[in-house]
């Protein structure tokens, strides 16, 4: 089944954050994850989304693959990165059964 990582970022350091982007991008790819939505300010149709925060979908095989994704050493590098230039939160959520 497959499984989607959410995440909702708001970037402080653009340089960083290019940096970063590159190497999650090609980590995403090789563990078998495609984009849905990247970096889109979300449009509230209930409640409020702070203008200053961006939304990315990530669609994996299955949600063990997405978590060795995250565990990985090629994720875990850019994370460092990261760390110093977007502030991010991520959840996983799996999909419906096809």
């Amino acid at each position: 089944m497959v499984a989607y990582l959410i995440v909702d970022a708001e970037q402080f350091d653009d340089e960083r954050a290019l940096e970063y982007r590159a190497l999650a991008e090609a980590s995403i790819y090789q563990y078998g994850g495609r984009y849905l939505v990247m970096g889109a300010e979300p449009e509230a149709l209930a409640g409020t989304w702070p203008a200053s925060r961006r939304m990315t979908v990530l669609e994996f095989p299955d949600k063990a693959r997405l978590e060795q994704w995250h565990a990985s050493p090629e994720y875990t590098a850019a994370a460092e990165i990261r760390k110093t230039a977007i502030d991010v939160r991520m959840v996983i959520a799996d999909g419906i059964p096809g």
